[in-house]
């Protein structure tokens, strides 16, 4: 059983990978808080400023099986494989506390190249091409090798230095969006110096905010 909050078609907006056409498949829940309010002050994760509660978004909804989200996500995606490979993106919440070899499978058989966005404090399984990790707070990393390595800036308990040793072919920062508390602030700019001062960081925009898309 798969418990999905919501899947849709869109732009990712983040990232290595921004502005690819991409299905998304936002598993519910997450290891490192609730999604209640009253949790966040003592969470590992105290900023994140998305639902994933419940299965009652768009295109969500709960799955006996592999075969029934990876038909569920083919469905999501418009074109025929002639004009590009299918892309999903699973994320949440954080995707591995459901995303499983079945799955994978099912979803590699559809045609899909397979993108994850994980927190990292789970072990991935094989076969997924394109892993992206976005540590949080200090939780501990499992995971420490990968495609992408992005981490939203500033924490004052995950700093980028305690990162740039690990095996990742990309190292992003993002600005911390601090809405509905009065949008970027002076973490555009911090973040922006800090790649100046650290060319192995490059800069990771919410280009999907910027551009207004869902």
């Amino acid at each position: 059983m798969y418990s999905v909050k919501e899947a849709f078609y869109t732009l990712q907006g983040e990232g290595a990978r921004a502005g690819r056409a991409s299905v998304f498949c936002r598993f519910t829940g997450c290891n490192l808080w609730s999604g209640r309010e009253r949790d966040r002050a003592t969470s590992h994760c105290r900023f994140c400023d998305t639902d994933f509660i419940g299965t009652d978004g768009q295109h969500g909804g709960r799955f006996a099986d592999a075969q029934a989200l990876a038909n569920h996500l083919m469905s999501l995606w418009p074109h025929a494989q002639e004009a590009a490979a299918p892309y999903v993106v699973f994320t949440g919440g954080e995707p591995l506390l459901q995303l499983d070899t079945p799955l994978i499978e099912a979803m590699h058989a559809q045609g899909f190249e397979i993108a994850v966005e994980t927190n990292g404090t789970l072990p991935s399984p094989d076969g997924i091409d394109w892993l992206c990790v976005s540590p949080k707070g200090d939780a501990t990393l499992r995971i420490t090798q990968g495609d992408e390595l992005k981490l939203v800036f500033p924490q004052s308990d995950a700093m980028p230095e305690q990162f740039t040793h690990l095996a990742f072919k990309h190292f992003y920062l993002q600005p911390m969006d601090l809405s509905p508390r009065g949008g970027q602030g002076t973490t555009m700019k911090d973040t922006v110096s800090y790649c100046l001062a650290h060319p192995q960081w490059r800069l990771s925009l919410q280009t999907h905010k910027i551009a207004g898309i869902d």
